[in-house]
């Protein structure tokens, strides 16, 4: 039996409140958006919060809109909002809100506020006001407007309502204390003028309430018993309590939780309509993006997201969450439901040459063996196939356990094939591989119970289906994007600096005919790659498929010491990262063959981009063309040599064959060639050759 799960605070308050029939038992949440731009995961995290007490403890739940600055707001946004909300699970029911529905009460309150005395009408412009509102330190100065009689500031307040006074040059002011130290009850604005139109009400208003005014007339309204809100309002409260105090009115309790931060992430609204609006991503729903409609698209599960914001709780300190549990939450989901099918992404061609000519057969594979209910399809098999690229190497390291000539590999679900001879073309690339079957191992087994190591996935070439295949990574390659730039003079958004130049490749794959019709938002893994989705851009006879997220992390954090550029390959062992220099050698290295030496895979590249690595002085980011249609990330150590921008255009070396490595957060996949040490490093230079020529 499993232990009960511990409450969080907020709960804890919920549960004293219910006991001490605070709210004659109720409970009442909201999520009050405000309609300038899509939801993101942070509002994922309020949703889930306030829907989940309210099931949980048999309430309600409200979605209410904020919509009380017209200039930003559409109903595009009001729509996206809605489909979010409910796609996430928060059951509004028919519960369904706009502030400015409560438009015409708020202003008869404000009405009341200053007859009493406890509003009044202001002449000073922005400027002034902030001039006038003091600092932390200082009390700040009483408005030459303040003392106006309710009569005089009646009139002016409802000659703002009837437009008589242009944008700015007037606004309604609580009176509360200008030397409070709490800058918020400076005598805070309560109604300012804007003559935009509004999405809902026209032109009906020319006068908008401030959030804090409007915030807590909006709960009483609905009775809302706990309005939950992020730290950044605590200082904030004492003004929520001052209104409803004054106006007498019922007064629900506000509480504070600490936002979601995520790291790899940038989550201002600001900054994430930039990148709309300038068009670094494709829109507000890129399977990039952080959004809710972004994430969607991508092919994460609503249940994955509802999993990810209870797993990391709610607290009141502000902390960074690792992007890392939202991934893992939504490859926990997938793994479980998402049906397998074999997808090739950088196809290869195999000739099965002992195969029977013009035979097809159908072998059986497994849809999910995380579920015995979904059961089993059948795959056509037939004597020419495509495999990965990558699964295939000519002259393998020593811990290589796929297709090599003279290796036997297995077949998913197939037959064991072993690779007889390589095709290439005039410039040496590998065109095919020859192979043959052993009819003996259908299934995957061996009669005589010899092993295999290697598994592969594969697609029969003439049932193959066409397919873009989209592969998405994170948007940003620094943890905190933005920051190490943050003092660099001229730079007005630091975080463009650290958008991640991979964060999309796009590949022309081919998968088995089983997903041909798979309609928008279908998710699947494909075996051995990670688990995607069908895009919105699919049609009939041209499939795109989103990479959700790959079968495991590539981002691990490197705890190791600043890799090196090596001056030779390290033969005995050239799938291991290399060894950084003795500092006194015990004796002479050992010998080895010529034969070990060859397999070391060496390209010729060319440097596309090049940037420093954040808190490593000796690392450089390269993007290196290798001729393999999409360039490699390699991070060198060879920063104390060379500047960024003198690598761009330079034709170097690389080792193509080692083990991925994880470096400051990045995914190295390959080494630079170098000589010499320090300032005094040199790169080997391949000659003015094609991008992937083999170097011999």
């Amino acid at each position: 039996m499993s232990e009960p799960r511990s409450l969080h605070f907020i709960e804890e308050i919920v549960e004293a409140d219910k006991a001490s029939n605070k709210w004659g038992g109720r409970v009442h949440t909201r999520f009050p958006p405000e309609p300038n731009g899509y939801l993101h995961i942070g509002h994922a995290k309020s949703i889930v919060l306030n829907s989940t007490l309210a099931r949980r403890y048999g309430g309600k739940f409200n979605l209410r809109f904020d919509d009380t600055n017209p200039a930003k707001e559409e109903q595009e946004y009001v729509d996206s909002i809605i489909d979010d909300v409910k796609w996430l699970g928060g059951d509004f029911e028919d519960r369904l809100f706009y502030a400015s529905d409560y438009f015409g009460r708020m202003y008869e309150w404000a009405e009341a506020l200053v007859q009493k005395g406890k509003a009044y009408v202001c002449d000073l412009n922005a400027e002034q006001m902030r001039e006038y509102r003091g600092t932390l330190t200082e009390p700040g100065k009483n408005s030459p407007f303040r003392d106006r009689s309710p009569a005089e500031n009646l009139d002016l307040f409802r000659r703002m309502k009837q437009g008589e006074f242009a944008p700015g040059s007037k606004t309604l002011r609580a009176k509360i204390d200008m030397a409070s130290g709490n800058i918020n009850l400076r005598d805070p604005v309560m109604y300012r003028i804007v003559k935009e139109h509004h999405h809902r009400q026209g032109d009906a208003w020319c006068i908008y309430p401030s959030y804090d005014w409007a915030h807590g007339l909006e709960d009483s309204l609905e009775q809302i018993t706990h309005s939950i809100c992020t730290l950044e309002f605590e200082n904030h409260r004492p003004l929520y309590d001052w209104f409803l105090k004054e106006l007498g009115i019922y007064h629900p309790q506000q509480i504070e939780f600490a936002k979601l931060q995520l790291n790899y992430t940038v989550l201002s609204k600001r900054n994430l309509l930039f990148l709309v609006k300038e068009k670094y991503v494709s829109g507000w729903d890129d399977p990039r993006m952080p959004t809710i409609r972004g994430m969607r698209r991508r092919g994460y599960t609503s249940e994955a997201l509802r999993a990810f914001c209870e797993d990391i709780g709610v607290t009141k300190n502000d902390t960074v969450i690792d992007i890392l549990r939202l991934e893992n939450a939504v490859r926990d989901h997938l793994n479980a439901t998402a049906p397998r099918r074999m997808a090739v992404v950088s196809p290869l061609k195999v000739v099965v040459t002992n195969w029977p000519a013009g035979q097809v057969e159908h072998v059986e594979v497994q849809n999910n063996p995380e579920d015995e209910k979904a059961g089993v399809r059948q795959v056509p098999f037939s004597g020419e196939l495509f495999i990965e690229r990558d699964d295939f190497m000519e002259d393998p390291p020593k811990k290589f356990f796929r297709l090599a000539p003279g290796r036997e590999v297995r077949l998913r679900g197939a037959y064991f094939i072993k690779c007889e001879s390589v095709v290439k073309d005039a410039s040496g690339a590998i065109t095919e591989l020859r192979c043959t079957y052993d009819p003996a191992t259908k299934g995957g087994n061996a009669a005589d119970g010899r092993k295999v190591k290697g598994t592969i996935h594969w697609v029969s070439a003439a049932h193959a289906v066409d397919a873009e295949i989209r592969l998405f990574d994170r948007l940003f390659s620094a943890e905190f994007p933005g920051k190490a730039h943050e003092d660099k003079p001229g730079v007005e958004r630091p975080f463009l600096l650290d958008l991640n130049p991979t964060s999309l490749e796009v590949a022309k794959g081919k998968v088995e005919p089983a997903l041909a019709g798979e309609k928008e938002g279908a998710r699947f893994q494909f075996e051995r790659l990670g688990y995607f989705c069908v895009d919105k851009d699919s049609k009939p006879g041209a499939l795109v498929f989103n990479r959700t997220v790959a079968l495991k992390d590539a981002w691990a954090k490197e705890q190791a010491a600043d890799e090196k550029p090596a001056a030779a390959p390290k033969a005995a062992a050239p799938a291991a990262p290399p060894a950084k220099k003795a500092e006194a050698p015990a004796g002479p290295a050992a010998e080895i063959e010529f034969t070990d030496f060859t397999k070391i895979a060496l390209k010729a590249g060319k440097v596309l981009a090049a940037e420093k690595v954040e808190k490593a002085d000796k690392l450089l980011k390269l993007s290196v063309d290798l001729g393999e249609g999409a360039p490699r990330t390699i991070v060198s150590g060879i920063a104390e040599a060379f500047a960024p921008e003198s690598l761009v255009g330079r034709n170097v070396v690389v080792v193509t064959n080692l083990k991925p490595r994880a470096l400051k957060g990045i995914e190295s996949r390959g080494m630079i060639l170098a000589s010499g040490s320090g300032k005094g490093l040199s790169l080997i230079n391949p000659g003015d050759v094609p991008p992937g020529t083999d170097v011999k």
